[in-house]
């Protein structure tokens, strides 16, 4: 008799479902399931007495990292509602096959107050719609307490788990499987086929069932404490379930839990490689070289100069204002009749145009700015404005990219390839191919000609600031809008503020500071509340290429919203290796807390030595920094993130210093998480992008002055690796 046919497995387009712990599982339970690699999924759970706010991320194929914000039953007291963070590790050891089940290793509250502290082993098998998966907890996922722990056959060390929280904030590693019994748990997870309605087919409904190994309700009873005379144990340890994915972005879900309890929970999800279908705007086209005319080298016919008040704001445009030569400063005939129909021309596709110099059949355009996050778009732009307005013998393209007086980039490439592409016989790749990318340095030639200083830009943006972790509530967060503005003043120096108008928050609202370390962050609930009207930053700034691929800023004035001073910073990011090396150090004053023009009685010297490479996996990269920091504590900072050739990052940062864990208080030492999404992946054309930064908590120990233009966020998409990862963009 002949083996029956297995089961179909998991990756026969099944797609795991969250929990209502922000984790990839059942509904409390995690399961040996993982999304697919960098998806980015953010949530909330509502049930009595406690409610989940979550971010989890694919880290990496085999790594499901989750951080999770707690609103719950205070338990010391057991009313009222207290606030916890956890931090959640899942690890696939390996994945199901016909025979085995996938398997998976994880740690609950790995880095939070212990409150949800727990480990588990969980495996799960696929059986045509349905998903069975069973496990083994220790810690919080061992309340059920349903057989001794086996490890204790071991080492007797096991059977005793450590039962100190203290502040929080570091990894109990002493405590990891440990604990005199374990709870097992266990699930269904069945796939519905669809259901045909008078409204069309629903899909990708899911009915879950579980056996939890937690049998705690709440946390009444001080757990992880002895639960002597607990009063928050479950009704049952059953819960159930219903879960829906109406699209592969919205996970809806509906679930009744220890036999007491409705929760309800949504989430979106988000992949860094999938963008979401909204209509783009496709690249302009490109245009045929225009015809040999001998006007193209005739000197310019003179113009009226126009007014002053015409003159004058032409000149803080780089425009060419009332003649032919206005918004010029020297250059040869030939350069400055070709840069009064180019220049025009480049700011219109975004750009600010900045020299162009004509030598035999190379053509040098020196622009800055522009709306294009990578290298080889912004190339790409470039040339099809270019186009139209070069003379017809020009073969080969120099571009300069500038930003704010440095140049962070320059790239050979031919005119023909591009014109290949317009015509669709070509490609980004072979335009890749005949690309070459220089080491970044200043470069200027006699007869060049060049857009007029001083030139000026502004804008208007929303600002929101968000605190998470606090005492009395989970999220602080001031709403408002900022206008500023910049005014190059050549010899690469520019003058920049910004003025801010708080609209709406609750940020003002924090607890005062009860910091014994100088109150350089922990203040931030006194300044909100000191002024509605401010001037974030308001500074004199210079960025220049001191040597080819060497980096240099001087940044004087109002820094930051919090301390005003004189920063310096060099740094040396060699364009084709995947690594660069920095220097900042800064004198600064803690600013009064309306962030006007006064400071306060402290100051301090601040400097940070930085490493900055690129990891062989996955997009990684690392960021390592020692020195000093704002409360003059000496430490480093580790980092370590994932960037996608979206542009979207996802990351994670941990400074240890020379505080002690007591003195820095609650989290021990300063961490956090952060996002970044840059608005193009939705069809815009910006180079603007949503930050969200996640600390536990803020203190004051391991902070690092925040100034604009640091020179590594500059400069690193001018390099081969980067231009290697977005050569696509030379089609767009």
């Amino acid at each position: 008799m002949g083996l029956l046919p297995l089961p179909a497995l998991a990756q026969d387009g099944f797609q795991p479902t969250g929990s209502n712990f922000g984790r990839v599982g059942l509904l409390e339970m995690p399961n040996a399931r993982f999304r697919p690699d960098g998806t980015i999924e953010t949530g909330i759970a509502i049930r009595r007495q406690r409610s989940f706010w979550t971010v989890n991320f694919q880290a990496l194929p085999y790594l499901e990292t989750t951080f999770r914000l707690t609103e719950r039953l205070n338990a010391t007291l057991g009313r009222g509602t207290s606030n916890d963070r956890a931090f959640d590790l899942k690890l696939r050891l390996w994945e199901e096959d016909e025979w085995m089940p996938a398997l998976a290793i994880g740690l609950q509250d790995l880095i939070g107050t212990g409150i949800y502290q727990g480990e588990y082993i969980v495996a799960s098998k696929r059986f045509w719609g349905l998903d069975a998966t069973v496990g083994l907890g220790w810690g919080r996922l061992a309340t059920g307490a349903d057989f001794p722990n086996p490890l204790g056959q071991l080492d007797a060390r096991f059977l005793t788990r450590p039962r100190g929280v203290g502040a929080g904030g570091t990894v109990s590693a002493n405590s990891f499987f440990r604990g005199g019994r374990v709870g097992v748990f266990a699930g269904l997870e069945y796939s519905i086929p669809p259901i045909t309605t008078p409204w069309g087919e629903i899909e990708g409904l899911r009915a879950k069932i579980e056996y939890s190994a937690d049998s705690l309700r709440d946390e009444r009873g001080g757990f992880p404490g002895p639960r002597r005379n607990a009063r928050g144990d479950a009704a049952s340890r059953i819960n159930a379930g219903l879960q829906w994915q109406p699209n592969r972005h919205l996970d809806l879900g509906l679930s009744f839990l220890h036999g007491t309890d409705l929760l309800v929970r949504a989430s979106l999800r988000l992949h860094p490689d999938d963008p979401p279908d909204l209509p783009r705007r496709p690249p302009p086209p490109m245009l045929a070289r225009p015809e040999p005319v001998a006007e193209s080298i005739a000197p310019p016919v003179a113009a009226r100069p126009g007014t002053p008040a015409v003159r004058l704001m032409a000149a803080l445009a780089g425009g060419v204002g009332g003649g032919a030569r206005a918004g010029l400063a020297g250059g040869s005939p030939r350069n400055a009749a070709v840069a009064a129909r180019l220049f025009p021309a480049l700011r219109a596709a975004g750009f600010t145009p900045l020299a162009l110099d004509l030598e035999g059949a190379e053509a040098r355009i020196h622009v800055a700015g522009g709306p294009f996050r990578t290298l080889a778009q912004s190339t790409a732009r470039v040339v099809r404005a270019a186009q139209p307005h070069l003379p017809p013998e020009i073969e080969r393209l120099r571009l300069v990219f500038e930003h704010e007086g440095a140049v962070t980039a320059r790239l050979v490439t031919l005119r023909t390839g591009f014109e290949a592409l317009g015509r669709h016989q070509g490609s980004a790749e072979e335009i890749y191919a005949l690309t070459t990318l220089l080491p970044a340095t200043a470069e200027h030639r006699p007869g060049e000609a060049r857009a007029a200083t001083p030139r000026f830009s502004w804008g208007i943006e929303p600002r929101l600031n968000l605190q998470v972790g606090d005492p009395q509530t989970s999220v602080r967060w001031q709403a408002g809008i900022a206008a500023g503005g910049r005014i190059g003043l050549g010899w690469n120096m520019g003058l920049a503020g910004a003025v801010e108008q708080r609209i709406a928050g609750n940020l003002g609202g924090g607890l005062p500071s009860d910091s014994v370390l100088p109150r350089v962050r922990s203040d931030f609930a006194r300044y909100a509340r000191a002024g509605s009207t401010t001037i974030p930053a308001l500074y004199l700034e210079r960025l220049w290429n001191p040597a080819p691929d060497v980096f240099a800023r001087v940044t004087g004035g109002y820094l930051e919203p919090m301390f005003a001073g004189i920063s310096a910073e060099i740094l040396w990011r060699p364009q084709d290796r995947p690594w660069a090396v920095g220097l900042e150090v800064a004198h600064v004053a803690q600013r009064g807390y309306r962030q006007l023009f006064d400071t306060l009685g402290y100051s301090v010297t601040t400097g940070h030595v930085s490493l900055y490479a690129d990891l062989p996996w996955h997009n990684l990269y690392g960021v390592l920094r020692a020195g000093r920091y704002l409360a003059g504590d000496w430490g480093g900072t580790i980092e370590l993130g994932r960037r996608f050739d979206s542009g979207i990052e996802v990351g994670g940062f941990a400074t240890l210093t020379n505080v002690r864990f007591r003195d820095f208080g609650e989290g021990s030492f300063d961490k956090g998480i952060y996002v970044r999404v840059p608005f193009d992946f939705l069809g815009l054309e910006t180079r603007s992008r949503a930050n969200l930064n996640i600390r536990p908590v803020q203190r004051d120990g391991g902070q690092r002055l925040s100034v604009d233009n640091g020179l590594w966020g500059v400069t690193r998409d001018g390099r081969a690796a980067a231009l290697r990862a977005g050569y696509v963009g030379f089609g767009r």
